[in-house]
Parts: C-alpha cells; sequence; structure tokens
C-alpha cells in the first residue's frame, strides 16, 4: 500500500485536483478515497484494465517562487489525486464503470469541484549513481 512506484516510459499521467465542501476535512474522505483507490487498483490492475500506479498528496501551502512564472498566489487547498495509466482510453473505460463510478459519487459528495487532467509522459530520470 504504501510502497514505491516504478513508471514505464510512456505511461499517461492523469492529474485530478479535488477541492472539499467547506466544513468538510480529509479525514472525512479518507474512507472513499481508500475505497476508490482500492477498486482501481484491484479492477483495473495491469492487464485488467491498463492501471499502472497511483499517489494521493496534500497541498500544503507552498508556491515556489523559483519555479513559478506571473504572479504566484497561495492556491486553495486541495487534494491531488495522481495515476498512471498504460492509456487514456484504459482510464476512460475503468471510470465509465460501474464498480469505479459508485466509489467516484461517495466522493464526489463531498466535494465542491474535481478535475482530471491527461498527460503523456515525454521525460524520467533519476540522478546518476542512485
Amino acid at each position: 500500500m504504501f510502497a514505491p512506484i516504478t513508471l514505464p516510459f510512456g505511461a499517461k499521467m492523469l492529474f485530478n485536483t479535488v477541492k472539499l465542501k467547506p466544513g468538510v476535512s480529509f479525514d472525512d474522505v479518507e474512507l472513499a478515497v481508500a475505497e476508490m483507490c482500492n477498486v482501481v487498483k484491484e479492477t483495473y490492475g495491469g492487464d485488467k484494465g491498463g492501471f499502472v500506479a497511483g499517489q494521493v498528496f496534500k497541498f500544503t501551502g507552498f508556491v515556489s517562487e523559483g519555479g513559478s512564472l506571473g504572479e504566484s498566489a497561495a492556491g486553495d487547498e486541495h487534494y491531488a489525486i495522481v495515476t498512471y495509466w498504460r492509456s487514456f482510453e484504459e482510464h476512460e473505460r475503468s471510470h465509465a464503470d460501474k464498480v469505479f463510478t459508485s466509489k467516484f459519487e461517495a466522493l464526489a459528495a463531498m466535494c465542491t469541484e474535481t478535475r482530471e487532467f491527461g498527460y503523456d509522459m515525454l521525460w524520467q530520470g533519476t540522478p546518476e549513481g542512485g
């Protein structure tokens, strides 16, 4: 559950931002997120549906001055669900499946907004010697 991940070059990355309703905390949605992530991993993993790996992050409020151009304003509190897939088509099939939508609806009921953007991997690397 908390193991490092390895991504094959060419994986598709889906970046989903999740903003919770006022008064809702991550503690309130943690079970819904865990159930949704488990369904994705177990139902659509590998040859069953193209899911490669995933991660969940909480925005800390940190905005890099050195890495940001333009006006840098603090972002709203949100969470990021990052998933990696073999293809966008496999991702979309999984998200149209009733098994997934029932879990996503439980999370969405506690959110003001979710947005999911897809990215093609263009580069990956690690430091030399480690």
